[in-house]
């Protein structure tokens, strides 16, 4: 965890994948409005990719259902497959692939169509247990920034006890 100079308090990555040569990060910034309901489970992240070829970084908002659907994926690449996280209208899409045959390696293409237009391949040699790692920083990410806002009907909310 590291200090940001923005105000938030601690970062801390949701993803870090990285075998020394290409990095993907999902970062956690802190919660856009802290105390006000809906938008208080609301976290400001970023999205950054490095490579000898493309730096990049994206900003990014996610719900606690995203975390769930993060979750989710990791289940699907344990289990070999490929999955699609973010892929909503608000955000850049995420894919992710066990293993892409061409490298014979991980995989991470991110596409953001919506704002810059611009999609990236990182084809990444992890080692082994790299997805019991991303659940680590997903327990981490949750125990940070616990959701604190109950949904009572569509456009009705309040704080959990």
């Amino acid at each position: 965890m590291s200090v940001d100079g923005e105000g938030y308090g601690c970062a801390v990555d949701l993803i870090h994948l990285s075998d020394g040569d290409n990095s993907f990060r999902v970062r956690v910034l802190g919660r856009r409005m802290p105390g006000v309901l809906p938008l208080h489970d609301l976290l400001d992240t970023e999205v950054l990719i490095e490579s000898g070829f493309v730096t990049g970084r994206l900003d990014l908002g996610l719900f606690p259902d995203d975390l769930d659907g993060w979750s989710h994926a990791l289940d699907v690449l344990a289990a070999g497959g490929d999955v699609c996280w973010m892929d909503d209208d608000r955000s850049p899409e995420i894919r992710f692939q066990a293993l892409n045959e061409e490298h014979g390696t991980p995989a991470v293409h991110v596409e953001d169509v919506a704002r810059s237009g611009i999609s990236v391949f990182l084809p990444l040699c992890l080692e082994d247990g790299w997805i019991d790692d991303q659940r680590r920083l997903l327990q981490l990410v949750r125990r940070e920034w616990p959701s604190e806002v109950l949904r009572t009907s569509p456009g009705a909310y309040e704080w959990r006890r």
